[in-house]
């Protein structure tokens, strides 16, 4: 299944959550879209319903397609600990996602083609596979030439929070990885618990 390329407003509505991280698009109308958006609300859901609805939510929040989506769930599964929480750090470690909350770009996707571009760095190296997992102690940080852009720009100025498993460092334009998230620290909009039981079908 190929990424999602089709209006965001749209399907933040549809999933009931807003991906921009921002809130617009469930500001005005906080309903599924379509002539029986508001209607669709009061029908029951079942229970395989429910799950597909939290895996398709958090796949649109960090923008991964199907079959990446399903591999990186695989290899959290084989990890020690909880399952859906390891799916999620991995999510998090995600090259793309980082460059996203450091605030070089404004949006994921925005964050996802800076890095396919080879304008990202980890460790002093370009790298421009944007599912690249960094580590905690990497440091991202981007090349000479590209931290003039003016997308980047943009981005920083409006940054408003900084993870506290991040650190930047303002004058070298670097930010590191300082550990995993904890569980907290992450989207309370998302029941990982269900998406195991989806795939564990």
């Amino acid at each position: 299944m190929s990424r999602y390329t089709g209006p965001k407003f749209k399907l933040s509505r549809r999933l009931g959550i807003s991906l921009s991280g921002t809130g617009k698009e469930l500001a005005k109308r906080a309903f599924p879209p379509g002539q029986h958006g508001q209607a669709s609300q009061r029908k029951k859901v079942s229970g395989y319903g429910l799950q597909l609805a939290e895996k398709q939510k958090l796949r649109h929040m960090y923008g991964v397609n199907e079959k990446q989506f399903r591999n990186l769930f695989d290899k959290a599964s084989k990890i020690k600990g909880i399952s859906g929480e390891n799916f999620m750090f991995l999510l998090e470690s995600r090259l793309d996602n980082l460059v996203y909350r450091l605030a070089f770009a404004n949006s994921r996707a925005g964050a996802r083609q800076l890095v396919a571009h080879g304008h990202v760095t980890v460790n002093g190296k370009k790298v421009d596979i944007a599912s690249y997992q960094v580590l905690p102690g990497d440091v991202i940080g981007l090349r000479e030439r590209s931290r003039s852009l003016k997308l980047v720009k943009e981005a920083m100025e409006g940054r408003h929070h900084l993870p506290t498993y991040l650190e930047f460092n303002e004058q070298a334009l670097e930010g590191k990885y300082i550990r995993l998230p904890e569980r907290s620290e992450l989207s309370s909009d998302i029941d990982e618990k269900q998406i195991v039981e989806f795939y564990s079908r």
